[in-house]
């Protein structure tokens, strides 16, 4: 089968591998879409770490081919959605619930062999079904938008709560229609592109701020801004120092700033300590998406959050490897690779 393999840094392929056999305990699932992340490019350049050789891809969803043996809460012909991430169960950060911060941690499509490939295999624990009847290429939104459910729990939206979110790619629209849904009643998205901007306000951003155009904190914090004091919660979802720098001054006094972005291991930025102290500001990171991708699976199935929008490219396998190589499209939100076929 084809399958994109990253060989070391910088080195990333096209190749024809055999096609996993499920173990005892695994699906064998033939994919039908896998979206690019962020972390991926991060990986192929090296700044996150992973254990090349490996096929990339986190995002994915696709049909079950075959089931090993003791397989017992799935059959062939299902449509699933699969989380990547793998805790091992026994260590203290998973006999304490903390699942995303297992010390044995290993992600599919990181550490073991992923979607951007023909076939997938992963352990049954780590499926949720999603119907036939959903259009198959919005299974794989589920893996980013369990990473924002998981942010947004951490941020205790209260009905009628003010929310700032910080970058316009798919982490901040999927941000901003569960703060929708969380009750907030002010909702602001902050990004240079005005496509983006447009989609934010459809998809339920009260506001949009085109941050080239004026200081952000000010025009957004000050006496004449759209939020005078700043935010109930500030959400950064564009991984880049400007923003990280700017999430915990645009949160009120007593506020909450959650940091959902990922910049490349060992980037640093500067951050005030008597700022966040003297205003009581809540800073917050959020890794990964525990107990949460049921909860994206059952959302996009009912159609609760609409993803429709946010798909930018269809892609083919072969042309996975550049795609992830080069930087994404000015304006583009979410590509998706599509098996041949599919």
């Amino acid at each position: 089968m084809k399958a994109v393999r990253l060989e070391a840094t910088g080195k990333l392929y096209m190749r024809e591998v055999e096609k996993p056999v499920p173990g005892p305990g695994d699906l064998l699932v033939r994919i039908e879409a896998c979206g690019i992340c962020g972390t991926d490019r991060h990986l192929f350049l090296g700044e996150f770490p992973s254990h090349p050789p490996v096929t990339l891809g986190h995002e994915f969803a696709g049909i079950i081919e075959a089931v090993g043996p003791e397989v017992t809460s799935f059959r062939s012909g299902m449509r699933v959605t699969g989380d990547p991430n793998i805790a091992c169960g026994r260590c203290e950060e998973c006999h304490n619930g903390r699942v995303n911060l297992c010390r044995n941690l290993q992600a599919i499509g990181i550490h073991r062999d992923g979607g951007f490939a023909e076939y997938v295999c992963m352990p049954q624990s780590q499926a949720f079904a999603l119907p036939l009847e959903l259009d198959p290429l919005h299974g794989a939104f589920c893996e980013p938008l369990a990473c924002c459910l998981h942010a947004v729990d951490l941020a205790n939206i209260r009905t009628g709560a003010s929310v700032i979110v910080l970058g316009g790619g798919v982490i901040g629209l999927l941000t901003v229609q569960l703060a929708r849904l969380a009750g907030a009643t002010r909702i602001l998205l902050v990004t240079r592109n005005a496509d983006k901007r447009a989609l934010a306000e459809k998809l339920g951003a009260t506001a949009t701020v085109d941050p080239s155009q004026a200081d952000t904190i000010s025009g957004i914090t000050g006496d004449g801004g759209l939020l005078p004091g700043g935010a109930d919660v500030v959400f950064e979802c564009a991984g880049v120092p400007e923003t990280m720098i700017q999430a915990p001054r645009l949160a009120r006094r007593g506020g909450t700033a959650v940091i959902l972005g990922i910049m490349p291991q060992g980037a640093k930025i500067e951050i005030e300590p008597f700022d966040l102290l003297f205003r009581e500001v809540n800073l917050v990171s959020s890794f990964l998406n525990p107990f949460t991708h049921q909860r994206a699976a059952d959302l996009i199935a009912t159609g609760a959050i609409k993803v429709e929008p946010l798909i930018s490219r269809r892609i083919t396998l072969e042309q996975t490897p550049n795609a992830i190589a080069n930087p994404a499209p000015g304006g583009e939100i979410r590509t998706l690779a599509i098996p041949a076929g599919q």
